[in-house]
């Protein structure tokens, strides 16, 4: 075998998964993420709860953001007998322990023993990396190998990786960069991410590889007229969102929408007639129902130090964007049951934010039973819908009024539905063209992963003809 060689573990023929292997000699690898399957890619992969390959020669694990499709399988590394250091970023070395909670509990059930124990061990590996400084991982005389972290501006502590790698009795070196998840150019809390300076082999994600996005203006007219159609209807607008990123992102548009319209006090009545209250605009609730995404939203709050550009600028002035008035936080159970019936049966218009954003669980899966069938109600997509879950079965068949399984019960769909693709946390097409473009020295390799067929079969068609206008050569391999 020819060192290094890079191993994908996951997100090779789908968009879940993320784990990749980077093999620096026979004894010393470095695992970069170990995310979970989603969707129909974890049915593909069975319910056995195994890691799926060996770990004796890896000595490390980079995660590159702590969403669950690219940590979710940690415990199981964990319980294979891994015994290394996990470095992230800073910000991620905060938030990575409350994912992994959430991710042991649904390994080990309510054993808070060993709950405990485990969690007490990934704070005891965790090494938290600061952006743009190398950290030496291997050095002997056949082998040298640093790392360095770069800010990704997909969520907070998102970054990409760069491996220098080099063989000093043999003379030769090479530079490996994986991309984990590239954000997009709307993002309010972060800046968009910097090309790096070279890379030799790229392993980078397609997830948006065949789309270009909304705008960030147009997602925001649109997002509004979903509000707006509420107030109309009587109705709440239901949003599945994951806990860390797109619900923060979510919280801050809508606390921008509600800021401009308690400027104006025209209060909006019922149409129908129906003796429904008058809803006044700036007192519209927000209801953020997910005790894990409250919990995200209050470390963001605590990491402001790591926000950027618009959302500091914001916040110096005295604004709120994640604890405004009108936000409302459901912790209990017995709490979140009664505001589904409470919506559910009158005619106050809400917001509701909930898990899971594919509605494969989570507390947003008892609001669509008991909305799913009313017309006064929405559905608001903000995000990829894997194939196979419940939320790309509503996205796919709303309009045409059919059903969707949930808890192996089919409920008809009602409710409007609608898809607003600017609020993506993934870069598009464009963004990823010019992440790659961007560089200083061109690679002269990329693997893309982390993307549909289409995508990325769409995405290497730009990327080669981008190069055959520069007639410079490039190998690109989809897998």
């Amino acid at each position: 075998m020819q060192y290094p060689e890079v191993i994908h573990h996951g997100a090779i023929e789908g968009v879940t998964g993320s784990c990749h292997q980077l093999q620096l000699n026979a004894t010393i690898s470095v695992l970069i993420d170990c995310g979970s399957f989603q969707g129909a890619e974890a049915d593909s992969q069975g319910v056995d709860k195994s890691l799926g390959f060996p770990i004796d020669t890896i000595k490390a694990l980079v995660v590159t953001h702590v969403h669950a499709d690219h940590v979710g399988r940690i415990p199981s590394l964990l319980a294979a007998g891994f015994k290394g250091p996990i470095l992230c970023s800073e910000p991620s070395a905060k938030l990575l322990p409350l994912v992994l909670e959430d991710a042991f509990k649904f390994e080990f059930g309510r054993d808070e023993q060993q709950l405990s124990q485990y969690l007490d061990l990934v704070n005891a590996r965790i090494i938290a990396l600061p952006f743009d400084h190398w950290f030496n991982l291997a050095q002997t005389p056949e082998l040298y190998c640093r790392v360095r972290l770069q800010r990704a501006g997909h969520i907070l502590g998102s970054a990409y990786v760069e491996f220098d790698v080099e063989y000093p009795i043999e003379q030769r070196a090479k530079r490996i960069v994986f991309s984990g998840d590239l954000g997009s150019s709307h993002m309010p809390f972060l800046p968009s991410p910097k090309s790096p300076e070279r890379a030799d082999l790229l392993v980078l994600e397609s997830t948006y590889g065949d789309r270009l996005h909304e705008d960030r203006s147009t997602r925001i007219s649109r997002l509004e007229a979903v509000i707006d159609k509420a107030l109309a209807d009587h109705g709440t607008v239901l949003i599945p969102a994951f806990s860390i990123g797109r619900t923060q992102e979510l919280l801050y548009e809508i606390e921008d929408i509600l800021h401009r319209k308690s400027l104006n006090t025209t209060i909006q009545t019922a149409n129908d007639g129906d003796g429904s209250l008058p809803i006044h605009w700036p007192e519209l609730p927000v209801i953020l129902d997910s005790p894990l995404a409250s919990r995200f939203t209050k470390v963001y709050l605590e990491l402001d130090d790591f926000w950027e550009g618009e959302a500091k600028h914001r916040s110096e002035n005295g604004r709120k964007p994640l604890q405004f008035n009108q936000m409302i936080t459901i912790d209990s159970h017995a709490k979140h049951l009664q505001t589904v019936n409470y919506l559910a049966s009158t005619g106050r218009p809400a917001i509701v934010i909930a898990g899971h954003g594919m509605c494969s669980g989570g507390r947003i899966v008892n609001y669509l039973k008991a909305m799913l069938g009313d017309v006064r109600h929405n559905v608001l997509f903000v995000g990829y819908q894997v194939k196979g879950t419940p939320g790309a079965a509503i996205q796919m068949y709303g309009d045409k009024g059919g059903y969707v399984e949930l808890d192996r019960e089919r409920y008809p769909i009602r409710a409007g539905v609608t898809t607003i693709g600017g609020y993506s946390a993934h870069a598009d097409q464009q963004g990823l063209v010019e992440f790659v473009t961007g560089m200083d020295k061109s690679p002269s390799e990329i693997r893309l992963v982390h993307g549909e067929a289409n995508a990325k079969k769409e995405l290497s068609k730009v990327l080669l003809r981008k190069y055959e206008l520069k007639r410079m050569a490039l190998t690109i391999d989809t897998k």
